[in-house]
């Protein structure tokens, strides 16, 4: 996944948006481009293979009416299974409206002398970013400004299309009639997401995708892999410097990457044998972190430096569309540190409302990415200024196991609070997250299909 996250001043807007309707124009029909190396042609459709059912599979439509169907990867080498996540910028928040302006206001103390002297405010930013698995989604329309993205739920999420997106980066379509095409970003109008209809044409085998345990200095993490936030398949290639000598190696190859004590990585083959590889960002500091999908908690991100060894193994079937069920309104209880008791449908930090939503948050240099609907509680502390230090947080996994999360994330000073809606008020209650004592939250069906099921 690549999301830079990178915002764009109000002052540049226009421009920008100008700039985007040129470019759209000239572009023209071009917006299709198929995959075929200098001075050849298209080659003729391959004989039908199956299509993994974890693979993407949706029904791609250009602007210029044309529709494309088949294995779906975004940038060509990029997202590919229905685990991986999508991501951009929500246009804006439209939980504010029930909060009244002056509790959203952020409060800077301005000192002359070591005496507080006034209070400086300015309002909260709410501007979130948006993260959802593709099989939670229903369709993205592409819009001149915005993305509009349809969760199977049915709640519509609007993107700042001149923002930071996962879009930006194209997507490939292996199609039965057309072969193997590239869509410019600027050419998608509409993708509509779906089960694999079972066969398609397409020249390339499908790849395995990278399973295993990976290893930290705290605990071990077992599930598919990405690493360097993008390398997933077993035909992605780890790169480095063995000796000076530059190396390209499958993944499907390695048996074992640890660290080295030296620098760089420790690499064992699938036939025994070990070489150190340095110099680029693979194995090394560089290295963006290794995406874990660990059924126990949803998500991680383990950084290089909390990184020890992962040893891969196959990981066998992972879920395929129709074993992610819709999102649910998140339900349950608040309790406030004055002794109250709030029962309603909740909403977290003025942004996540549904099951399927995370919550994103550190402990011992991991980043964990939990869905909600796999939490039954969570108790933060705070220090006297209200400031966040902790929260346990109770899964609903049957053993009882509880993580402590760190500051940070959806758990830090940012945290905009929390919405109840209470059966038969008016308007929604508004908790401060400095009052939250602690919240309780009702146990939904099974987050994906289980195996045994499907």
């Amino acid at each position: 996944m690549i999301m830079k996250r990178i915002l764009i001043a109000g002052g540049a807007f226009v421009a920008v948006a100008i700039l985007f309707v040129v470019v759209t124009l000239a572009i023209g029909r071009r917006v299709v481009e198929r995959v075929v190396g200098p001075g050849e042609v298209a080659a003729p459709a391959a004989p039908a293979t199956s299509v993994h059912r974890d693979h993407l599979y949706g029904r791609i439509t250009t602007v210029d009416g044309e529709t494309y169907e088949g294995r779906l990867q975004w940038g060509g080498e990029e997202e590919a299974f229905w685990s991986d996540d999508f991501g951009g910028w929500k246009d804006e928040n439209p939980w504010a409206g029930s909060v009244s302006p002056d509790l959203l206001m952020e409060r800077n103390p301005v000192a002359l002398f070591g005496i507080v002297v006034m209070q400086r405010q300015r309002p909260i930013d709410l501007r979130r970013p948006f993260l959802a698995r593709f099989g939670d989604i229903a369709r993205i329309d592409a819009g001149l400004q915005d993305i509009r993205v349809t969760l199977k739920s049915g709640a519509v999420h609007e993107l700042d299309r001149l923002a930071a997106d996962d879009l930006a980066d194209g997507v490939r379509v292996w199609d039965e009639q057309h072969g193997v095409i590239d869509l410019n970003e600027r050419g998608i109008r509409s993708i509509e997401f779906m089960a694999s209809a079972g066969s398609v044409s397409h020249p390339d085998p499908v790849p395995d995708r990278l399973h295993g345990t990976v290893r930290t200095r705290h605990g071990r993490f077992t599930g598919f892999i990405q690493w360097d936030w993008e390398k997933r398949l077993g035909s992605d290639v780890l790169e480095g410097l063995s000796e000076d000598v530059e190396v390209n190696l499958p993944f499907d190859t390695i048996a074992v990457i640890a660290r080295h004590k030296d620098g760089g990585a420790l690499v064992t083959l699938r036939d025994g044998r070990e070489l150190v590889l340095t110099g680029t960002r693979d194995v090394g500091d560089g290295n963006r972190g290794i995406y874990v999908d660990d059924p126990r908690y949803g998500r991680v991100l383990i950084p290089w430096e909390a990184f020890v060894q992962v040893d891969f193994a196959p990981g066998g079937d992972s879920p395929g569309y129709g074993d992610f069920p819709p999102g649910r309104p998140l339900t349950g209880s608040v309790e406030t540190r004055d002794g109250r008791w709030l029962v309603g449908r909740l909403v977290f930090d003025l942004d996540e409302s549904e099951t399927t939503e995370t919550l994103d948050a550190p402990s011992q240099g991991v980043h964990y990415m939990i869905p909600f609907g796999a939490i039954a509680s969570i108790m933060p502390s705070f220090d006297e200024d209200g400031g966040s230090l902790k929260a346990w947080v109770l899964l609903h996994d049957g053993q009882d196991q509880v993580l402590v999360l760190d500051h940070g994330g959806d758990l830090g000073e940012g945290n905009a609070g929390m919405l109840v809606f209470v059966d038969g008020h008016e308007r929604p209650e508004y908790v401060r997250w400095a009052d939250v004592e602690q919240i309780r939250l009702d146990r939904p069906p099974a987050m994906v299909r289980p195996i045994d099921e499907r």
